[in-house]
């Protein structure tokens, strides 16, 4: 009955550590201000699914009163914008690039206090109900995008 017992124990253990889920994640943030003082910016990033598909509701920030996800597309030989309504489906274990000249996030009324290679704090909001956070470098206008992040 021991050799059970003490088996029994170990399985318990051993289901114990098992880790949750991986969640979604963010990576290589940036934010670039706009040329214009009062136009907007734009923030880029990688979001990275978790262990199942979600959704990428909303991207906002403490320094910018308002935030949309936009992407851009080609129309007839013309750059058009569009607002990205209902959230974006981010697959499980896959990732969606937010990229200067595809998926962005504009960064309305930017606080005058985010300079560039400071940083911005970017909060996102799953369907799911997780929040991720991150800090983005921040780069001025006509700068080139951060290397490393």
């Amino acid at each position: 009955m021991r050799p059970f017992a003490a088996m029994s124990v170990i399985l318990a253990l051993a289901a114990c550590q098992q880790s949750a889920p991986k969640a979604a994640s963010v990576d290589s943030a940036w934010v670039r201000l706009p040329a214009v003082a009062g136009r907007p910016g734009a923030a880029y990033f990688t979001i990275h699914g978790g262990a199942v598909e979600d959704r990428l509701m909303a991207v906002g920030s403490p320094q910018a009163i308002r935030a949309e996800m936009h992407d851009m597309s080609m129309d007839g030989g013309v750059m058009k914008m569009a607002a990205i309504e209902g959230g974006l489906a981010v697959p499980a274990k896959g990732e969606v690039a937010f990229t200067s000249g595809g998926k962005h996030v504009m960064l309305f009324d930017i606080s005058p206090q985010a300079l560039p290679g400071g940083k911005m704090t970017l909060t996102f909001t799953m369907a799911s109900g997780q929040k991720l956070e991150t800090e983005a470098a921040v780069v001025a206008a006509g700068d080139e995008e951060p290397k490393a992040l």
